[in-house]
């Protein structure tokens, strides 16, 4: 047990060596009729090398109409498959997990997908970065009444868009 455990350590030791970390995250808006929704999503992640990262999102979703609000947390791999001096193009693959809580509601969603996005290079350290879009699997089960939705599918509309700046350390 002792050998695994070390092991294990040295594997995440050299990972981490050649990783170069970044922070960052993104503020979504959507609005639809008389109800605007918003996202705070803060995002940590490790350049492994020049085509893969691995990261993490979580944060808090709200809604100005209902009242309704959701925690959030998206870990995923990144593939960068197109590699300019200013712009890259990235896909994210990942398995997100939300709770969405309101009087008399509460709710968990999962789902697993690939989500497309474009980064800026501003500068050196900093890159703008936009998520549109999601390709994949959704479900939601409503905690109350144990009824659940699953959907597959594309959904490239402008409500599934999100901005966001990354510091590349």
């Amino acid at each position: 047990m002792k050998k695994i455990l070390m092991t294990l350590v040295a594997t995440v030791m050299a990972l981490t060596v050649n990783a170069q970390a970044y922070v960052g995250g993104g503020v979504g808006v959507a609005s639809t009729d008389d109800v605007t929704t918003f996202k705070f999503l803060p995002e940590v992640g490790f350049n492994l090398n020049e085509d893969w990262a691995v990261g993490t999102t979580f944060g808090w979703q709200g809604a100005t109409e209902g009242g309704a609000k959701a925690w959030i947390i998206n870990p995923y791999a990144r593939y960068t498959f197109i590699k300019g001096k200013m712009v890259n193009v990235f896909m994210d693959g990942g398995i997100g997990f939300a709770h969405t809580y309101n009087a008399g509601h509460d709710e968990n969603g999962m789902e697993i997908g690939l989500k497309p996005g474009v980064a800026v290079n501003l500068g050196e350290r900093l890159s703008f970065v936009a998520h549109f879009g999601f390709i994949g699997y959704n479900q939601t089960k409503n905690n109350n009444t144990k009824i659940s939705d699953d959907s597959w599918g594309i959904d490239l509309d402008g409500n599934n868009l999100l901005f966001g700046l990354y510091y590349n350390f």
